[in-house]
């Protein structure tokens, strides 16, 4: 798994017990990431699929939305003194013809909306995704979904996670078909960058926008990650744990069928349930309830 994970030596405590023992950790390293030579982040993120995680990224932050828009990218040599590559910078190349504004870049430069603690407030960030969107969601429409599929899918997502099982330390987005099959897996420490691994590949291989999937995160769903589906155009984000407050503000407004606390047959949808294959029925006193539809 080269880079990915490493060997360390650790005490082991087991009911009062110690031994010494070898174990695996996942890596982390800092990714910087250029456009056109001009610095414009820097992430921890898992060394592997740096390419996608550097596009991907860019397709969030609305600099790129198709294949056509790349010409190539690239590590760049020398990142040390003595002239060693360290693998942890790339530069990613417009293709000819596409213009990349300065004041864009001074905008990703200074990663204006990218996090909700960024001190915008609410609407602002709700804004800053909408008017960026090259890949507008209908507010209806688009997959239909029943909840067997959705409740199939943490499990799946796990079995995918190759060094997860080794490491135990690692987020995993997954991106799926409407009726529950696997296209892609992507592992990393962070998990907004396990999702831009994701777009990043989906983007290279021509396939954005990713109408009609499901993007499974392992973690919680903040308003990054509902930003980041909005970008690849994915109408359905769920997870495995809770979103915040603007990330269900922001797929209400976006079109996305978010749905939280995915475990077993159980979950909530926070917005877009017009997706989910459900039916109504009179209760026992005349109130209306959901029922699953068969």
């Amino acid at each position: 798994m080269g880079r990915m994970t490493e060997r360390r030596r650790v005490v082991r405590i087991r009911d009062g017990v110690l031994s010494e023992r070898a174990d695996t950790l996942v890596g982390e390293e800092p990714l910087e990431i250029r456009v056109a030579g001009r610095q414009v982040a820097v992430t921890m993120r898992t060394p592997g699929d740096d390419f996608a995680l550097a596009a991907g990224f860019l397709v969030s932050e609305g600099v790129f939305a198709c294949a056509q828009e790349l010409a190539r990218i690239a590590y760049c040599a020398g990142a040390t003194e003595d002239g060693t590559n360290t693998y942890n910078v790339v530069d990613v190349r417009p293709a000819e013809g596409i213009e990349l504004s300065g004041l864009a870049l001074d905008r990703l430069a200074r990663n204006v909306y990218t996090t909700s603690s960024c001190g915008l407030c609410g609407k602002a960030s709700l804004d800053a995704v909408r008017t960026t969107a090259r890949w507008p969601l209908p507010l209806t429409g688009g997959p239909r979904l029943t909840p067997e599929v959705l409740s199939a899918l943490p499990e799946r997502l796990r079995a995918a996670q190759r060094v997860f099982r080794s490491t135990g330390g690692l987020h995993a987005a997954g991106l799926f078909t409407a009726d529950g099959g696997l296209i892609d897996v992507r592992e990393d420490v962070g998990r907004h960058n396990a999702v831009d691994k994701v777009v990043g590949r989906a983007l290279t291989r021509g396939a954005l926008p990713l109408t009609d999937t499901v993007l499974m995160v392992s973690g919680r769903a903040s308003f990054e990650l509902v930003q980041k589906a909005v970008m690849a155009g994915i109408p359905v984000l769920a997870a495995v744990s809770a979103p915040s407050s603007l990330a269900v503000d922001l797929a209400a407004e976006s079109g996305v069928t978010l749905v939280g606390f995915l475990r077993g047959t159980s979950m909530n949808v926070y917005a877009g349930a017009e997706r989910l294959a459900l039916s109504v029925s009179s209760g026992p006193s005349g109130s209306s309830d959901q029922r699953l539809a068969r």
